[in-house]
């Protein structure tokens, strides 16, 4: 059952509506357009962009336009990642209009004065530093540079201090223009609007934006494998991260292996890893692991952080897990919990709202349409033991994993 509504304007920006009967409406500007993107000596500049649009445009300063939303109670946030730039705003019903005229505002009539981008080169600077203080953080960014190296999917978001120090307008204005494609574009809506009236708005705010064809062609990444890194870092605590490439967001194998993550590694206190590492042994305060798709890649992947001389057996005990899922397959009962526990979460996960409406947004840029939660639980009950059997060998390879280990210094 389709239960949402697209329409797509004449300068390719498509409209996506879910409706709700709520007071409260979410809502998102996507763009496909994220680090992944970014030249070669440009590192962090997608980032740095997405700050500056909350600067002054040509009609409003930075004060009208945090204001824009603000008086009215609203909440106004945006977020980088690899492969996308999202602005999103949750606020009540009648304010939708003043929403999409601040995202079209900022997202296509900033000016990025000088003075705005000194401020926030050193409002990110700080984060760089911050960021780094947290090795939790630092190593996942590390492990990622470790697997694609010399691969922009491997860099930092944030970009480096170097390559922050030096942007110009020029950087940033030859990214929006080589990057910023109308057609790769979503203004998505979740709240209690029929689409006429969603569409009329967008016609209104959105329609007279020129159109932007201009095509991207991304690298495909080749993943580096079997490598074993030791850092030493001043940290109290050992931190380690395992895993390598998996599938892409389009592979037929990734309900499996969404699978066979939250039955490891996943949310909530039962998953085997926890079970085994923390709960048994005691030996880690925390453990998880993760799956991540791109539009032509993966990652998979086991954190742990633990005093530094329990960290080879917790390392012995994360390669344990892999193992048996590798040799064992799954019985009836095994595979039938997993599957409900997995459903069940991703149902839950549907009350934010917020979170929702971006998914929707993504998946109508990557798919080209959008997965009602029917679809997503019969690809996930279409799943068998044979198939997990066969991806956990394939993905839990021990020759192609790469390990990434912080140890204290002291």
């Amino acid at each position: 059952m389709i239960d949402y509504e697209v329409h797509t304007l004449s300068n390719g920006i498509r409209i996506l509506h879910k409706h709700s009967p709520s007071a409260i409406t979410h809502c998102c500007f996507v763009v496909n357009a994220g680090s992944r993107d970014e030249p070669e000596h440009k590192e962090g500049v997608a980032h740095f962009i997405e700050h500056l649009l909350f600067k002054e445009t040509e009609r409003r300063s930075t004060n009208q336009i945090l204001n824009r939303l603000e008086l009215v109670g609203a909440d106004l946030n945006a977020y980088t990642t690899k492969e996308y730039t999202c602005i999103h705003a949750s606020l009540l019903k009648q304010h939708l209009g003043r929403a999409m005229d601040l995202f079209e505002d900022i997202l296509f009539h900033s000016t990025f004065p000088e003075d705005e981008m000194e401020k926030e080169r050193g409002v990110i600077l700080d984060e760089i530093a911050s960021y780094l203080d947290q090795p939790e953080e630092a190593i996942q960014d590390d492990f990622e540079a470790l697997l694609f190296k010399n691969h922009p999917i491997g860099n930092n978001i944030l970009g480096t201090p170097e390559t922050v120090g030096a942007f110009n307008k020029a950087d940033i204005t030859n990214f929006i223009a080589a990057n910023y494609n109308t057609a790769e574009m979503v203004f998505a809506v979740f709240g209690n609007y029929d689409l006429k009236k969603v569409v009329k708005l967008a016609e209104k705010y959105f329609g007279p934006i020129a159109a932007n064809s201009t095509i991207k062609t991304r690298l495909a990444p080749k993943v580096n494998i079997g490598e074993s890194v030791i850092v030493q870092r001043p940290i109290s605590q050992a931190h380690c991260m395992l895993g390598g490439g998996a599938y892409p967001a389009k592979h037929p194998h990734k309900y499996g292996l969404l699978l066979l993550n939250n039955l490891l590694g996943g949310m909530g206190m039962s998953s085997r890893l926890n079970l085994e590492i923390r709960e048994k042994y005691g030996i880690a305060y925390t453990v998880e692991s993760s799956y991540t798709t791109f539009s032509d890649t993966g990652i998979f992947s086991v954190y742990f952080g633990t005093d530094t001389e329990k960290a080879e057996k917790a390392l012995k005990l994360v390669h344990k897990e892999l193992k048996k899922l590798r040799d064992q397959q799954l019985g009836t009962l095994q595979l039938q919990q997993a599957k409900q526990k997995f459903i069940g979460q991703i149902a839950l996960a549907e009350e934010n709202r917020l979170s929702l409406i971006i998914g929707m947004a993504k998946s109508l840029l990557d798919f080209g349409s959008v997965d009602s939660l029917e679809q997503i639980f019969a690809k996930i009950n279409a799943v068998t033991a044979a198939d997990l059997l066969e991806i956990s060998n394939e993905i839990f390879d021990v020759a192609k994993m790469t390990t990434l280990l912080f140890e204290p210094n002291q």
